[in-house]
C-alpha cells in the first residue's frame, strides 16, 4: 500500500532496514521503526493542533503499545496517551507512561475500575450506566469525581464488527438524567468512531455519518444544561484533518497511525507526514512457482499489495505482487508471486495494528543522518526483548 510513498519519503528506512537484518541484528518478521521520522510527525501534528485549539492524545496500539516510543513523543508535548482497551492501559502504566484516557473501544472490566480510578485517570470512556455506576462507586471510595466520557450512536451510524456499542442518540436524555443521580462521576466529553474515513474514490478524507451523530449529541447536551469539556473524534487524525476537525468544533483527537506516516491519504507519498515505519522479513521456501516469506505481521484490513525483494547479487530489488492473503487463516507465511532465492530480505509497508500481529519492532534512531542506531527491540505488546540476536 506505501511502498512508493516509502521510496519516495524515506529511502534510508529501507537500506537501514536490510543492513539490521544482515549484521543479523533484527528477525525477519520485523517492523521498524524511524524514530527520528515519528518525531518529527509528531511535531508538525502538535504545531498544527495547537494552531487550531486541538488537543491531542497520543495512540499507541498501531506501534505495538510501544512505551519506549510514547515516552518520547509525551516529552515532546502529547497530552498522555489514549489507551483503547484494558491492557494497553496496563502495559503503558507499567512503564511509567502517562495514561491519560482509558475504554475508548474497550470498557474498562469490573475488577480494574479502582485501579483506574485511583490513577487520576483524566477520562475514562463509557457506554454502559452499569460500568458508569461502577465508576462513581470507585470514585466515590477515594472522595472523587471521575470524568467520563459517553460513547454515542445512531441507527443509521457506521460501526466496524467488533466494536459495537455506545449510548442511542434517542435514548440520550434519559441516559443523562440516570448517570446524573450517580454523585462519583461527571459527564465531560462525547466520542464516536470513526468520525473521519478515506475515500477511495474521491482520494479525499471525509467527515462520516458518525461526526455528525456526535454533534448532535453536544447539541442535545447543551440543550440539558450540560456543557462538554472534550469532544472527541478519532480516526483519520492527521495534519490534514485537524483544521476540518477544528471546523467542526472538536476538541481532542488521537492520531496513531499519522506518527508513522501510514495514512491512507499518504499512499502517494505527499502529505506532509512521511513514512517511518516498515515489515522487514525474508523468503523462507518456493512452493509451486511461488515464493513464500515468514510471515506474522498480517493485518487483514493492511491493504498490502507489493513488496521489495532485495538479491544477495544485487543492490536493486525487484518488485513482486503479494498473492492474496485468506483472512480465515494464520499467516504463517506471506506469498509473493513469482520466484525468488530463499534466504534474501523483502520490505513491504502496509497499514498495520501491531498490537494484533507477532511481529517484533525495531527502534532505529539516526538514520537521517546516515548514522543508525538500534535503539531498542519490542515485541508486538510493548515487552522489551532482552539479549541480542547474535551468539
Amino acid at each position: 500500500m506505501f511502498i512508493e510513498a516509502l521510496k519516495a519519503q524515506n529511502p534510508a528506512l529501507i537500506e537501514t532496514a536490510i543492513r539490521l537484518w544482515r549484521q543479523g541484528d533484527i528477525l525477519p518478521d520485523t517492523c521498524v521503526i524511524d524514530v527520528d521520522q515519528v518525531l518529527e510527525n509528531g511535531r508538525r501534528l502538535l504545531e498544527i493542533a495547537q494552531s487550531h485549539g486541538i488537543t491531542l492524545y497520543l495512540m499507541t496500539k498501531q506501534i505495538g503499545r510501544n512505551p519506549w516510543m510514547a515516552k518520547r513523543l509525551i516529552e515532546l508535548g502529547f497530552h498522555g496517551t489514549v489507551a483503547v482497551d484494558f491492557k494497553e492501559a496496563r502495559t503503558l502504566r507499567n512503564a511509567e507512561v502517562p495514561v491519560s484516557h482509558v475504554g475508548h473501544l474497550v470498557q474498562t472490566p469490573t475488577s480494574l475500575v479502582t485501579e483506574n480510578v485511583a490513577a487520576s485517570t483524566e477520562m475514562i470512556t463509557v457506554f454502559s450506566l452499569e460500568k458508569a455506576r461502577e465508576i462513581s462507586n470507585a470514585a466515590q471510595r477515594f472522595g472523587l469525581i471521575q470524568p467520563i466520557m459517553l460513547k454515542v450512536f445512531d441507527e443509521k451510524d457506521k460501526l466496524y464488527p467488533g466494536q459495537e456499542a455506545g449510548f442511542p442518540l434517542s435514548d440520550l436524555e434519559n441516559t443523562v438524567a440516570a448517570i446524573g443521580k450517580m454523585p462519583g462521576v461527571k459527564i465531560s466529553g462525547l466520542t464516536h468512531f470513526p468520525c473521519l474515513l478515506w475515500d477511495d474514490e474521491l482520494q479525499k478524507t471525509l467527515p462520516t455519518q458518525n461526526l455528525h451523530t456526535l454533534l448532535q449529541a453536544r447539541d442535545q447536551l447543551r440543550s440539558l444544561g450540560i456543557e462538554i469539556a472534550q469532544l472527541n473524534a478519532p480516526s483519520a487524525s492527521s495534519c490534514s484533518t485537524l483544521p476540518l476537525l477544528a471546523e467542526y468544533g472538536v476538541t481532542h483527537a488521537e492520531p496513531g497511525h499519522a506518527l508513522t506516516g501510514t495514512i491512507p491519504a499518504n499512499q502517494r507519498g505527499d502529505q506532509p507526514e512521511r513514512i517511518a515505519m516498515l515489515y522487514l522479513t525474508e523468503v523462507s521456501h518456493q512452493f509451486q512457482g511461488n515464493s513464500y516469506c515468514f510471515g506474522g505481521g498480517y493485518y487483514r484490513r493492511g491493504h498490502a499489495e507489493n513488496a521489495l525483494v532485495y538479491p544477495v547479487s544485487s543492490s536493486a530489488p525487484s518488485r513482486a505482487n503479494i498473492l492474496p492473503m485468506d483472512d480465515s487463516s494464520i499467516d504463517y507465511h506471506i506469498g509473493l508471486e513469482g520466484k525468488f532465492p530463499v534466504g534474501v530480505p523483502v520490505v513491504m509497508c502496509f497499514r498495520t495494528q501491531v498490537f494484533v500481529t507477532r511481529s517484533d519492532v525495531a527502534l532505529v534512531s539516526g538514520i537521517s543522518h546516515g548514522n543508525p542506531v538500534l535503539e531498542a527491540l519490542y515485541d508486538s505488546l510493548g515487552n522489551p526483548i532482552c539479549g541480542g540476536l547474535r551468539e
